[in-house]
């Protein structure tokens, strides 16, 4: 049986991303591919806000944020956590090798500015990883209160995850002063998992070049290299290529301020339907996700059985909750080609499905 996914990711992948992605292949070294990955510079930037390259990579975001630790910590980098994403990021960089401290908050609660400047007013630090829009709980942290506090210390160098936010709202990633910044394939973005995208500043590629263990596949200076001559440092999944280059013409066509506009507006009826059945959100208030509504299960609703019915008699899933959060908590995503008409339908099956969903002890 089919069915639609309104879980934080992998989203929906639309009928015309699909076929853009079906194309036949072309080499990877060829003047057509070179072509293809140059056309796409300039929407691709645009999408980032930023004059750096953006470098196209084969693997899920996790490759490229790890890749990041390996090519720019020296001393020790500082990693924010407030969920389930953001608090891997201190275990990947233990894993590395890289000396790593964790300035961690409760999941559903921002990162806070101020306890930031505290940890790097200290001087250990020449790297930060951040997470902007935690999908495990559904919190996006006020980037641009964040950034402002990082530029405080020019030595540092920001890491930031943009994987469920990058399209869905305004990141300008040069005038807020980022260095790396990363997202995925399979969120905002409604591609098939499997791509990453990149964009690195200048002193960000220079601190790289010194790093002697930065390795290869995720080696800033290669994609730099490569970058130049139009190409990728490895053979790359063209059928991901093809479907970038589908979805950057699809936001050209129906306007960044309006995709944003969308996805703004999406998100508000989703969350207007869960108040509107005493369902509030998980994370703290004015602190919500844009591209997804993480609900606090306030009512006990046996969340397994509800997808249960929500997939055999409406075609369609959401996430029961995350982590040590699964069964406190649901989310549902409105990221991507979502459209009015589409999240209507949306909650109508909720409603129905919610009907004769049995509901849990208080525990």
């Amino acid at each position: 049986m089919s069915y639609k996914l309104f879980i934080p990711g992998p989203v929906a992948v639309s009928d015309y991303i699909q076929r853009a992605m079906a194309q036949p292949m072309i080499g990877h070294r060829s003047p057509d591919f070179v072509a293809l990955y140059r056309s796409m510079q300039p929407g691709l930037q645009a999408l980032f806000g930023t004059s750096d390259p953006v470098y196209l990579s084969t693997s899920s975001a996790w490759g490229v944020m790890e890749g990041s630790i390996r090519n720019v910590v020296g001393r020790k980098v500082l990693t924010c956590m407030n969920g389930a994403f953001s608090d891997k990021w201190n275990d990947v960089a233990s894993r590395c090798g890289v000396a790593a401290g964790a300035l961690s908050f409760e999941w559903g609660q921002p990162v806070d500015p101020e306890a930031v400047r505290r940890e790097l007013a200290g001087g250990a630090y020449d790297a930060i990883t951040l997470i902007h829009n935690e999908t495990s709980c559904g919190c996006m942290s006020d980037l641009g209160a964040l950034m402002a506090v990082i530029r405080e210390f020019p030595d540092v160098i920001s890491i930031v995850d943009t994987v469920s936010s990058l399209s869905a709202l305004p990141i300008p990633k040069d005038a807020l002063g980022i260095d790396i910044m990363i997202t995925g394939s399979q969120k905002a973005l409604a591609l098939p998992p499997g791509l990453s995208l990149l964009s690195v500043s200048a002193r960000a590629l220079r601190k790289a070049a010194a790093s002697a263990g930065r390795g290869y596949y995720f080696d800033f200076a290669e994609f730099q290299r490569n970058h130049e001559n139009g190409m990728t440092p490895s053979t790359p999944s063209l059928p991901h290529i093809y479907g970038l280059q589908a979805r950057l013409a699809n936001i050209e066509a129906e306007g960044v301020a309006v995709r944003h506009a969308r996805h703004a507006r999406l998100n508000r009826t989703v969350r207007d339907w869960g108040a509107a059945r005493g369902f509030g959100l998980f994370p703290r208030e004015g602190f919500g996700s844009v591209s997804l509504n993480c609900f606090a299960n306030t009512q006990n609703v046996d969340l397994a059985a509800l997808n249960r019915t929500l997939k055999a008699k409406h075609g369609l899933v959401i996430d029961g909750g995350y982590g040590k959060l699964k069964g406190k908590t649901f989310r549902i995503s409105n990221m991507g080609d979502e459209t009015d008409a589409t999240i209507a339908s949306l909650v109508a099956s909720l409603d129905s499905a919610l009907a004769e969903t049995p509901r849990l002890p208080a525990s």
